[in-house]
């Protein structure tokens, strides 16, 4: 019934019990998070659904909980001071799931957030993308213990060198040699290191912006700084110098990541096959004319997308009342896809998975991430897989009733 899903945070842990997503936190953290949450910053990026919607459950509830079988041993030996309830997400995905565009969206989220909370005193801890899901084509921040009390002398921002790992330096390695975040984050839980972005760079390219800020002069300066005196705070007595050196650095890294954004309409091996396919017009029509009858007869609530390419079919199941998750395993396409359900306000999550190779758990006992399939089982009402058998069949070599 219960399934411990995190424990990297010595403040808490979140579990999915019941279908309901809680968060356990200890009495230390408590301390930080309630006042946090009662912050004009905090009420706001709720109610922008910027932060995960998030309630506190009574001392009624909590006791309720106690008293369900199985609930205190999954919580024995861990403390508990309180127990938060999160609106749960409906399909959580992970970075190695995403376009380069998505996973640019995330990054904008997390600076949004860091630069807004300093207004009451607190700062970012963490700036992870696996602190990111996506309701939709929309970034949510999931992990509230990841707000702290900063000191107002404090002229650092803790996980600077985090968002480069993790952010800006998958998106210049996209930028530079086309490499997608399922080739960094299906291998790495902590992006890129610079040293490893240096090594691909040509003489030249070390010199030319963004190359030599984010790559070649972190990768000088960290054959000299390394040792102790790196991890020591430095704390000014000026809180207003240490807010300026905060803002300035904030805003350095906003430049970085807008040009780092990944280009609409890039091509790729699948793009444009809405505008090549070989239906004749008629013939297209008809197709879209049966899709549409079938989900408006059966109204299914959720939908799979298997191989959406650029999404018109899972547009046509959006704009019926679906929510979908539309696959496809050219990146190229899922942007594409995540771009229009922006642009339109449809309710579609796109995600780059391989029907043939779908994503396998990852993480410590391959419990950190669940697999796509794990997730997938009893989500969906409906499956739609056009144009698709035949590469389930002939390119793949898959056998029909291994496919139905």
């Amino acid at each position: 019934m219960g399934l411990v899903t995190s424990f990297r945070d010595p403040g808490g842990f979140c579990c999915l019990w019941c279908q309901r997503i809680l968060r356990a936190v200890g009495s230390g953290a408590l301390a930080e998070l309630e006042p946090f949450l009662a912050s004009d910053t905090a009420r706001r990026l709720l109610a922008s659904r910027q932060l995960v919607p998030t309630w506190k459950l009574s001392a009624e509830e909590v006791d309720e909980l106690r008293r369900t079988d199985g609930f205190q041993e999954m919580i024995r030996g861990r403390e508990v001071g309180a127990l938060f309830e999160h609106e749960r997400v409906e399909f959580p995905s992970f970075p190695h799931e995403w376009p380069p565009a998505m996973l640019h969206a995330a990054g904008r989220l997390t600076l949004e957030l860091a630069q807004a909370c300093l207004a009451d005193g607190y700062g970012l801890k963490d700036a992870t993308p696996y602190n990111v899901l996506f309701q939709n084509s929309r970034p949510v921040f999931i992990d509230l213990l990841s707000f702290e009390r900063r000191d107002p002398g404090d002229p650092v921002w803790k996980p600077h060198a985090q968002f480069c790992r993790t952010f800006l330096l998958p998106l210049l390695a996209h930028r530079a040699w086309g490499v997608g975040p399922a080739d960094v984050f299906a291998q790495r839980r902590d992006g890129l290191q610079t040293q490893e972005v240096h090594r691909f760079c040509g003489l030249l390219q070390q010199f030319l912006p963004p190359f030599l800020t984010l790559v070649t002069l972190p990768t000088w300066l960290s054959r000299k700084t390394a040792g102790p005196s790196l991890y020591r705070e430095h704390l000014l007595g000026d809180p207003e110098k240490a807010r300026f050196i905060l803002d300035s650095l904030f805003r350095r890294l906003g430049r970085a990541l807008r040009r780092l954004e990944p280009k609409p309409g890039r091509g790729s091996a699948w793009s444009d096959y809405m505008d090549s396919h070989s239906y004749t017009e008629a013939n297209f029509e008809a197709k879209e004319r049966f899709v549409k009858a079938a989900l408006e007869e059966f109204r299914p609530g959720r939908v799979l997308d298997v191989g959406a390419n650029t999404g018109h079919f899972s547009a046509v199941a959006a704009q019926v009342g679906a929510r979908v998750v539309a696959i496809d395993n050219d990146p190229g396409c899922v942007g594409a896809i995540w771009r229009r359900a922006q642009q339109k306000g449809l309710d579609i999550l796109p995600l780059v998975v391989d029907l043939a190779r779908p994503s396998p758990a990852q993480g410590w006992r391959n419990r950190e991430c669940p697999s796509f399939l794990e997730r997938a089982t009893g989500a969906f009402d409906a499956v739609l897989m056009l144009a698709v058998l035949h590469h389930l069949l002939v390119t793949e070599r898959v056998p029909l009733d291994e496919v139905l």
